[in-house]
């Protein structure tokens, strides 16, 4: 009887140490930033036949003592030999196995990071086909997703228990602006003209980065541009440009310029020279002033000529015309239109004697006055 109750508290202490060993395993987020994340446990003991569950957006990969070891997707897993096959190697198991071992394990979200920030903390200098070399600033967002996670935590994470998504930010964000500016700097695209392509330069910088990112683990789903910025003294320029309703005529945004330095109050001519797009202008303003130096600006245009005006004449109850000034000339001298004929024109507030009209009066000076009564001849 005493053996039997030896070996019934045998098993009961057995049973009970059994149960200190992990049964299930699995990881459920309550962070948004989290990207790897260690399963805890004292010794990192791990009983033999444990379930472990691995959600959709997840990975759940296996380090013994130090060595990666398995690496297993979403699913529901039973840890045998036949499911730990590098780990069976590492630990030279055989088929019988069946005492608890001990193995780190990291849960990996493999879910998008989205919104992520990116941005140009120096402006990036590059040829501008129009305003020569210009400085741009830019930033917008991205997205980032582990796509290996072994490599991943081997490249980056190493044997950190909590890493999110801030402590690899940084180095992509290094990355996307490095690999911005050599796009812009090669793609020959006008700054005028940025505002329009920025798709095509957020999948251009997207593909350059692409090798880099997986070096690491990751990859680069989505990258936006979200805004591309001049200096601010290339701006006002522009903005002065459009207030004129000018394009490329830089003789009348040079006149517009002078003139509003020297009607503005305590400013002088020569305050836009500071930026070199201001610099530029002023050779162009010199260029203007001194003929050596370039054209001269063309005189303005003469004024459009004032419409001709037509006439009609009214006799005997009825209306004629109209009448250009010339054919009432002509009917002058043929006799058809006389001082007292009643002539009328847009504007003029009712019919008037020809005569009263300054500018049909002058029509009746170049014909010689009726010729003096019979007896009456200047001696």
């Amino acid at each position: 009887m005493a053996g039997g109750a030896e070996k019934g508290t045998d098993m009961a202490i057995f049973d009970f140490l059994s149960g200190q060993f992990i049964d299930v395993i699995h990881w459920v987020d309550d962070r948004q930033d989290r990207m790897v994340w260690r399963f805890e446990r004292q010794g990192h003991e791990i009983k033999y036949g444990a379930k472990l569950t691995v959600r959709e957006g997840q990975a759940a990969v296996f380090v013994h003592e130090g060595q990666l070891a398995d690496v297993f997707m979403p699913g529901l897993y039973l840890l045998e030999t036949n499911n730990l096959p590098l780990l069976t190697s590492l630990q030279h198991w055989d088929h019988g196995f069946r005492s608890p071992f001990k193995s780190e394990i990291y849960f990996v979200n493999t879910t998008r990071f989205t919104d992520l920030k990116w941005g140009t903390r120096n402006p990036v200098i590059l040829r501008d086909p129009e305003f020569g070399p210009t400085r741009v600033r830019a930033y917008g967002t991205y997205a980032v997703k582990v796509a290996d996670p072994g490599l991943f935590l081997t490249e980056i994470v190493g044997t950190d228990g909590e890493f999110t998504a801030d402590e690899i930010s940084f180095q992509i964000r290094n990355v996307i602006v490095q690999e911005f500016s050599r796009a812009v700097a090669r793609s020959g695209i006008p700054v005028l003209d940025m505002a329009a392509n920025t798709g095509d330069l957020g999948k251009l910088v997207a593909a350059q980065i692409a090798g880099t990112v997986a070096a690491y683990g990751l990859g680069i789903p989505e990258l936006y541009v979200e805004n591309i910025s001049l200096p601010q003294v290339v701006e006002s320029a522009l903005d002065k440009r459009t207030s004129m309703g000018i394009s490329g005529d830089l003789g009348r945004f040079t006149q517009y310029q002078a003139a509003e330095a020297l009607t503005r109050p305590g400013s002088g001519a020569g305050a836009a020279m500071g930026t070199g797009f201001g610099a530029g202008l002023g050779m162009q303003m010199g260029g203007m002033a001194a003929g050596p130096w370039g054209p001269r600006p063309a005189a303005p245009p003469p004024p459009p000529p004032a419409p001709e005006r037509v006439w009609h004449i009214a006799a005997e109850g009825r209306t004629s015309g109209p009448f250009s000034t010339a054919r009432l000339g002509r009917m002058v001298a043929e006799g058809t239109l006389s001082r007292d004929s009643l002539v009328w024109t847009q504007g003029q507030d009712g019919w008037m004697r020809a005569e009263d009209l300054a500018d049909l009066a002058r029509l009746f000076t170049v014909m010689p006055p009726p010729p003096p009564p019979p007896g009456r001849e200047p001696e």
